[in-house]
């Protein structure tokens, strides 16, 4: 490899779409690369039975070079940390890569066109392994929730089965929709100290509607150093439900 000069690899369903997830990922225009084939792919279903497209992306690290070539952004030249968006190694990436490739494909089979995008959640220093974040953004969405989230729950546990096919081994892969999640978490943990606080008043216990078993998790971590309820799960799933009952 020439000074001044390092590269990217990446995965992608074609070759055009590979070469434009290596750009969004390095923050380069097209001109700023020169780009080498490795592997043209071929079509698979859900990115299976085939291979994907596979190219190498050689780019100059100097901000000079990149604004020679008419870059709009510049390149860091210090290397990220794990924890962000843009990471330095092929085996960082390729998790983000496949992730990306097989909810796009899952979503033009369903017929939304939305954003995609992949990054590493922080990991715990217990996790032994990091969780993939995959955020889709776009117009009128709702459809990719479903009630109880069931649509988007779905469409995750698909997407880890297909990935953890991909990747030959377990990764988990947590989907987003427009924030969804983060603004359910926040309506959970508000519901949780309030039924909680009925609960104290009334010296009744407490039954929460159906849950899927992330949200029922979420609302016995929020309560579980409550000093005058505790919590437990009733019923069978898909119908499981969180029971607030007051201590004695």
């Amino acid at each position: 490899m020439e000074d001044g000069k390092t590269m990217l690899e990446v995965i992608g369903p074609t070759v055009e779409d590979a070469i434009e997830m290596g750009l969004d990922q390095l923050g380069l225009p097209r001109e700023a690369v020169e780009v080498e084939v490795l592997d043209p792919g071929s079509k698979g279903v859900f990115g299976l039975g085939g291979r994907q497209a596979r190219v190498r992306l050689i780019f100059g690290v100097k901000e000079e070079a990149v604004a020679d070539a008419g870059a709009v952004r510049k390149v860091e030249a210090e290397p990220k940390a794990r924890s962000t968006e843009v990471l330095t190694t092929e085996e960082d990436q390729q998790p983000l890569q496949v992730a990306s490739v097989v909810v796009r494909d899952l979503l033009e089979r369903m017929h939304v066109r939305a954003r995609v995008s992949a990054r590493y959640l922080k990991v715990p220093d217990e996790a032994e392994q990091p969780t993939v974040l995959v955020e889709i953004h776009g117009n009128d969405l709702s459809i990719l929730i479903g009630r109880r989230s069931e649509t988007l729950n779905a469409l995750q546990y698909l997407t880890n089965l297909i990935v953890g096919k991909e990747l030959g081994r377990w990764l988990p892969v947590l989907i987003d929709v427009q924030g969804y999640r983060a603004r359910r978490e926040r309506q959970l943990r508000i519901l949780a100290r309030r039924m909680a606080e009925q609960a104290v008043h009334t010296g009744r216990r407490q039954v929460l509607e159906p849950m899927p078993p992330d949200e029922r998790r979420l609302i016995h971590l929020e309560l579980r150093n409550h000093p005058q309820v505790t919590t437990e799960s009733i019923g069978e799933d898909p119908d499981r439900k969180v029971t607030i009952v007051p201590k004695k």
